[in-house]
């Protein structure tokens, strides 16, 4: 059995096989702010009077926090009164991004989420099948602890050896996506493995967990191991560490394989994310303004790889840089280290622990036929508020040197 075959196995309380339709118990239910309305509303109708499971039923304010407009901030209340009537956990203004909340502190190996957010799947990185859904889905999920689902087949990525200096996880997805496409692998899981994988740190593979659905992915899967292990420790929960890895004999659709050191810092270029280039490749691309943030590339290891760069330098005085911690804790960890005051210095903006300018709603929208240079999962047209601005998807080392240099630059 593959890990999504053995996660969704035993949730549904038989042997499953990909392909299948199958009802299986859920975990964790989580929902946005952009989302969460519309599953209130939903959760009503049902005429439920509890949720299934409050304490692990979380609704997140982070895509329009702080809120930039009365009509979002009356959404917000609507969040924080359901949570308040129905006993829900709430992660309000400032805690940060869903996706890095959900792993810090709600999600354990061989669970299931389901989250009214497509990039849920970050989780998978843990070894729980974690996956987006719509609102109804969701207010179903809130209300019965269940899910249906079909099984998916699974790809296996199996990927060896270093990578090239300054080269990293970030730049391995955007290959593989450029490789297989926006929709090489629609509904199927992506189970990640090699020496290369074992090797990563957990916020690597968190990145690559997160970018699964730019691929058309349902899940982004790892095994849990010991540096699972050590993650849930640092994080107040090795009590809830179990070991899962996939069958000897699992049956995969397709198997992928990939050198890691034939991957150059990569670049996913407007408006798809597999139109991917390499740096090299663009020739000098002048940019207006450079955001490192996001459930992407907001992690404290990201911000350690931009501060180094910057230390005692400035940012291009024709671009704006803006830094977005992913949470509250990362935020707390970059002010312990004196990161925040590299980023200062350098003349760059610190914005709330939150999804910022990734969604286009506020603190960092672009201006007509202006270019972004982001750390960010999408370069859709118009993801950051403008179909008339252009947005580069890159690595936190791509973007701090690009930040330095005015053009797009490793």
């Amino acid at each position: 059995m593959t890990l999504a075959e053995k996660i969704i196995s035993n949730h549904a309380g038989k042997k499953v096989r990909a392909g299948e339709l199958v009802i299986a118990r859920v975990d964790v239910c989580a929902v946005q702010d952009g989302t969460g309305p519309l599953t209130v509303q939903e959760f009503k109708k049902i005429g439920k009077e509890r949720l299934n499971n409050p304490e692990r039923t979380i609704l997140f304010i982070d895509h329009a926090a702080p809120s930039p407009r009365k009509e979002l901030s009356n959404t917000h209340m609507v969040l924080r009164e359901f949570a308040k009537e129905y006993g829900a956990v709430l992660s309000d203004v400032g805690a940060g991004v869903c996706h890095q909340r959900l792993i810090e502190d709600y999600v354990n190996p061989a669970e299931i989420l389901v989250g009214a957010d497509s990039h849920t799947c970050t989780s998978g990185a843990l070894g729980a099948f974690a996956t987006g859904m719509g609102s109804t889905d969701i207010a179903v999920a809130m209300a019965l602890g269940k899910t249906w689902l079909k099984v998916p087949s699974t790809f296996k990525i199996e990927v060896s050896g270093e990578f090239q200096q300054g080269v990293c996880s970030k730049d391995l997805m955007l290959y593989l996506i450029g490789m297989i496409g926006a929709d090489g692998a629609t509904y199927r899981a992506l189970e990640f493995s090699g020496d290369t994988i074992e090797n990563m740190s957990m916020s690597e593979r968190f990145t690559l967990a997160n970018m699964a659905v730019e691929a058309g992915a349902k899940a982004g899967l790892f095994v849990s191991d010991l540096k699972t292990k050590e993650y849930l420790k640092a994080h107040g929960r090795e009590d809830k560490w179990v070991e899962i890895k996939p069958d000897e004999d699992a049956v995969y659709e397709r198997v992928i394989k990939i050198k890691a050191n034939e991957i150059k810092h990569m670049v996913a270029c407007p408006h798809t994310v597999d139109n991917v280039k390499a740096v090299e490749e663009l020739g000098e691309v002048k940019v207006n303004q450079v955001f490192v943030g996001t459930c992407t590339n907001g992690r404290i290891e990201d911000l350690r790889v931009v501060a180094e760069i910057l230390r005692g330098k400035k940012v291009h005085p024709e671009v704006r840089m803006l830094i977005s911690p992913a949470s509250k804790a990362v935020f707390k960890q970059a002010l312990k280290e004196g990161l925040i005051e590299i980023f200062v210095d350098a003349n760059a903006a610190i914005l709330t622990a939150g999804c910022g300018p990734c969604v286009g709603v506020h603190a960092g929208i672009l201006g007509d036929g202006e270019v972004c240079l982001a750390t960010q999962n999408r370069n859709f047209q118009g993801r950051m508020g403008n179909t008339k601005g252009f947005i580069y998807l890159a690595s936190p080392h791509v973007a701090a040197h690009t930040a330095l240099n005015g053009y797009i630059s490793n």
